[in-house]
């Protein structure tokens, strides 16, 4: 049984200007929902892994299934659900539809959640 007391307070007393401050700058629950799925999209290894293929290039679908030793019907899948969420972009070129990452913002999650994982 764990004991949750060294998580409590014990004295009960509301410090009311840090809470007008949270409660000020505290981001609106619409914007905190689409930050939560977010992060969902990356709670998936097999995504993790095809951003850090992109991390190197630009690369087909046909080059992923080869990189992560999976079916391209995997990876399409994968790939729609981190383009619905502009994680990676697509451009085709003649019957080949390459992707890569959408812009800095990706890489910046992943390099800071990798150093936060080796701290």
């Amino acid at each position: 049984m764990t004991d949750y007391s060294s998580f409590a307070c014990e004295e009960t007393k509301v410090h009311e200007e840090l809470l007008e401050k949270v409660k000020r700058d505290l981001p609106d629950e619409d914007k905190l929902y689409d930050l939560a799925e977010l992060f969902k999209v990356f709670g998936d290894s097999t995504r993790i892994r095809i951003l850090f293929v992109l991390f190197e290039a630009e690369v087909c679908v046909c080059d992923l299934a080869s990189a992560l030793c999976m079916t391209q019907s995997a990876i399409s899948h994968q790939l729609k659900i981190l383009k619905a969420n502009k994680l990676v972009k697509s451009r085709r070129e003649g019957k080949a539809m390459f992707y890569s990452l959408a812009d800095d913002h990706v890489r910046t999650i992943i390099e800071q959640g990798m150093e936060h994982v080796e701290e």
